[in-house]
């Protein structure tokens, strides 16, 4: 994936950070006399009353079972279907490469052992340390169950990204697959999908690309990416807890998914076991909806084109700010690319002699709501040598404000620290 320009064109219809505000309950919170300024996107944003109305709607007013020949069953045919073009028009997709599920885990595990069903021994996956574990166990574990050989491309904790010299050399003709995450929730760093799927492809393996850090922060074109298959939790970008996964319908047709007889055979609906979780379909898609909303355009795809080049614009400010501020603050100690390289606006950092869970603790005393620990990335914090991260991330409710805050809030940690006042 290319790096993301904070010089964008900043469309003028696209809606003030003030507007966007509004459209979120949880920001009125107060907490120990303070607002809350929620900087753990990364591991799950706050979610506006458009998506829950949309989910309450469905489940007051159309609840029903799918295929059936009642109106409200009807009705939730035709709301999954929505949210299936919804995310097709997110991805540049098609309807019928569209599968949802539990989360992207479950989602990733259910295709790693349906894949798996054609491997063996002798063959091979490239995994990276970079990614969060449900796109590296989800793979391994096709050592234990069909004897498959995992290859793992290192990373150089000095800059948080992949040594290319690893995919050269572990991709090769015994490869079946290659697991990539898009970007890393740890550490931001954002991966040269196009130039690994190109590499794969060339030597006939396929190409997952986990893209649940990515989808917030970056329109996603998987005709361009050329990606075989591509996760994402709609949790992430302001909707409910529901993993999606892309799949080229040409694998669709042909991998045979563990199912039940009389469930049906046709994309992507052989990919989904038992009854969905329908509210969480229709939040999912009403998620991208309010996304596209911010962009003011008329078209859904040019809304979301215009609304993630703003949003990004803002927040490349917005964590410039943040990484310039923490980096002057003694003790601090920070991870990942600089502003100034292909990242996401996360970002994560230490604090000399205080850990990851109290930095948290005292942070959110003061009504600044971080994520801590390894985040399901276990092996990027076991490389780094630390008990864990503290981290930081901008959505697109987030002010100048709480950066400022949040800066005055680790300053004073950092000098509790320095004290031994800890």
């Amino acid at each position: 994936m290319t790096q993301m320009s904070a010089t964008t064109r900043q469309p003028q219809t696209v809606a003030p950070v003030t507007e966007i505000r509004k459209h979120f309950p949880a920001l009125e919170r107060v907490h120990n006399g303070y607002p809350v300024g929620y900087f753990d996107g990364p591991g799950g944003t706050q979610v506006p009353r458009y998506v829950v109305e949309k989910m309450s709607d469905y489940l007051y007013h159309h609840n029903a079972n799918t295929h059936w020949a009642y109106p409200t069953s009807a009705e939730t045919d035709a709301a999954l279907a929505h949210a299936r073009q919804v995310y097709a028009d997110f991805l540049n997709a098609s309807p019928d490469e569209i599968v949802f599920g539990a989360n992207m885990t479950t989602l990733t595990f259910h295709l790693s052992r349906a894949l798996g069903t054609t491997y063996k021994p002798g063959d091979e996956i490239v995994v990276t340390e970079l990614d969060h574990h449900a796109n590296i166990d989800t793979w391994r574990r096709l050592n234990v169950e069909r004897g498959v050989t995992i290859q793992t491309v290192r990373m150089d904790t000095a800059t948080g990204q992949l040594n290319w010299e690893d995919f050269e050399r572990f991709v090769g003709p015994k490869t079946r697959l290659v697991a990539i995450g898009g970007a890393a929730n740890s550490l931001g760093t954002i991966n040269d999908v196009e130039r690994v799927t190109e590499l794969a492809h060339n030597a006939g393996a396929l190409v997952f690309v986990d893209a649940v850090h990515y989808a917030p922060h970056a329109l996603i074109d998987v005709q361009k990416l050329d990606c075989d298959f591509l996760g994402l939790s709609a949790y992430k970008f302001y909707g409910p807890h529901i993993g999606v996964l892309f799949s080229k319908r040409a694998h669709l047709e042909q991998i045979d998914f563990p199912k039940l007889v009389p469930s049906d055979d046709y994309p992507p609906e052989n990919a989904e076991t038992g009854t969905m979780n329908q509210e969480g379909m229709v939040g999912a898609g009403a998620a991208v909806e309010f996304l596209a909303s911010i962009g003011g355009e008329s078209n859904l795809r040019e809304s979301l084109r215009s609304s993630f080049a703003e949003t990004h614009a803002r927040n490349s400010r917005l964590f410039d700010r943040l990484w310039q501020g923490l980096s002057s603050i003694s003790n601090v100690k920070l991870y990942g690319p600089p502003p100034d390289m292909p990242r996401t606006p996360t970002l994560a950092f230490t604090i000399d002699g205080c850990t990851s869970t109290e930095a948290a603790r005292r942070l959110s005393d003061k009504g600044l709501f971080l994520s801590h620990g390894d985040f399901y990335a276990w092996t990027v914090v076991k490389r780094l040598g630390v008990e864990g991260l503290i981290r930081a991330g901008c959505a697109c409710y987030t002010t100048e404000e709480e950066i400022d805050r949040l800066l005055a809030g680790v300053d004073e940690i950092s000098q509790q620290a320095i004290r031994g006042a800890l």
